[in-house]
């Protein structure tokens, strides 16, 4: 019987469960329900933007109001959010200094393609910050990733990037490959997708150090480009001594190290390098580093610089293939100095690492109480629940931790429930305006649904 078991569930309960559950959603949503089918047909697929047809309740709500941790919908339900926009707002929906700012900002216009007071203050924030780089700013993380690999290449002159399988860096082509059977190959289910991407990339697995020499001794690795913890996927932690081991061989080999911490900025007060002392030649922080306002940075080392303009200095005349019109626009910049100054604080991050070790605790009580044969995950205020045995290592392992069916009925109870986590994982964030009624309440809501499904 035991083998017939789903994440160590019956299967009878599981669709018990979703069934029930997603009745529920659907009755109690019906303004919603009634608006999409007369509105969704202007967008393909029904949505603006594809992936929202990822999460998994019967239709969508329909969002009126975002305000620190709640959102409301247009059924009126108010829910607690520990989504938070997957990142994006992590610091909170509509942050008074950002609000301020963005108000302050409007009335004296929204593009310039000129800098600001404002970009000064923040170039001197971002060092303070993160530390001694030299700053470009770009509209999201896909952007900044995308022109630092190509600065990478041009300083190196070589053409590959490593990353890890299983990775993810945004909508960069470059990174969009997975190992089969410990072969780089394009990864499956790419649209539109004509050129073959292992010409510009290898992938190794993550912890795998011996893996990571074999494909740098080959010499043509440009830079290494990582996330210091894995997170679109099952979280997985690096193993003591790996990134130790990563900065060690980028540099007997000559390859660039660029860190992504565009999700693991929820590690502590400068991002996962800050905490955790790591030293990158090229840093990435995209999503939330402006309060929600669309905006990301990247930087390079004063050495790494150097090499960028020399390297920029000898290319010949002409589009050098990075930069957009709207980035770097003063709107980013008041709302990046606002944020970096006024938000991303040592006091908001004491009290999200206090209300996610909270949360960490009363998930992992649950599962031990109902022998769920799951684990709990946390990264600073980043909480993640994995319905697999753990700790996982790599990113096939953690492909293999998934269950769609099992994370599905869950992410529709736990809304039922008055309680939102990220749709693509079982991804949880605290944020400044998280309250620890907020975190109890979804403890209490995970506790409930294990009970019916244990």
């Amino acid at each position: 019987m035991s083998e017939s078991l789903i994440a160590g569930i019956h299967p009878d309960r599981l669709e018990k469960l979703r069934a029930r559950e997603a009745k529920r959603f659907a009755q109690g949503r019906p303004k919603a329900r009634a608006a999409l089918d007369q509105g969704a047909d202007a967008f393909l697929d029904g949505v603006p933007l594809h992936w929202m047809k990822d999460w998994p309740m019967p239709h969508l709500p329909l969002i009126t109001k975002a305000k620190g941790a709640r959102i409301t919908d247009i059924d009126g339900y108010e829910i607690d959010d520990f989504c938070l926009g997957d990142t994006g707002s992590m610091f909170g929906h509509s942050p008074a200094p950002v609000a301020k700012a963005i108000r302050r900002q409007a009335s004296r216009g929204l593009t310039y393609m000129l800098p600001s007071e404002d970009a000064l203050d923040a170039g001197r924030l971002l060092t303070t910050r993160f530390g001694n780089f030299r700053w470009q700013i770009a509209t999201t993380a896909t952007d900044a990733n995308r022109f630092a690999i190509r600065v990478a290449r041009a300083i190196t002159g070589r053409a590959k990037i490593l990353v890890f399988n299983g990775c993810y860096h945004g909508t960069v082509d470059d990174t969009m490959v997975e190992l089969s059977n410990g072969v780089t190959q394009n990864r499956e289910g790419l649209m539109g997708q004509v050129a073959d991407l292992t010409l510009g990339a290898v992938a190794c697995e993550f912890n795998d150090l011996a893996g990571v020499e074999a494909a740098l001794s080959k010499g043509d690795v440009a830079a290494i480009l990582t996330e210091p913890v894995m997170t679109n996927s099952c979280m997985v932690l690096p193993d003591t001594g790996f990134h130790d081991g990563l900065r060690a061989l980028s540099l007997k080999y000559g390859a660039l190290l660029m860190i992504d911490e565009t999700h693991t900025i929820s590690s502590g007060l400068g991002g996962y390098t800050g905490v955790y002392g790591l030293t990158p030649d090229i840093f990435v922080v995209g999503k939330c580093v402006a309060g929600g306002m669309p905006t990301a940075v990247w930087g390079l080392t004063p050495e790494t610089a150097a090499r960028y303009e020399a390297a920029n200095a000898a290319r010949a005349p002409g589009h050098s293939g990075m930069g957009t019109t709207l980035s770097a626009n003063p709107m980013q910049f008041a709302c990046l100095k606002a944020t970096l100054s006024d938000v991303m604080t040592a006091k908001n991050y004491a009290h999200m690492e206090s209300l996610a070790h909270r949360l960490a605790q009363g998930l992992g009580k649950s599962i031990a109480r109902h022998k769920a044969p799951w684990h709990v995950v946390r990264v600073g205020a980043r909480v993640e629940f994995i319905c697999a045995p753990g700790p996982l290592h790599n990113g096939t392992e953690a492909a293999l931790a998934h269950q769609p069916s099992v994370e599905s009925a869950l992410h529709v109870a736990l809304l039922n429930r008055g309680c939102l986590i990220a749709p693509f994982h079982n991804m949880m964030l605290i944020s400044p305006a998280t309250q620890k009624r907020q975190v109890d309440r979804l403890i209490a809501a995970f506790d409930e649904t294990l009970s019916e499904l244990f």
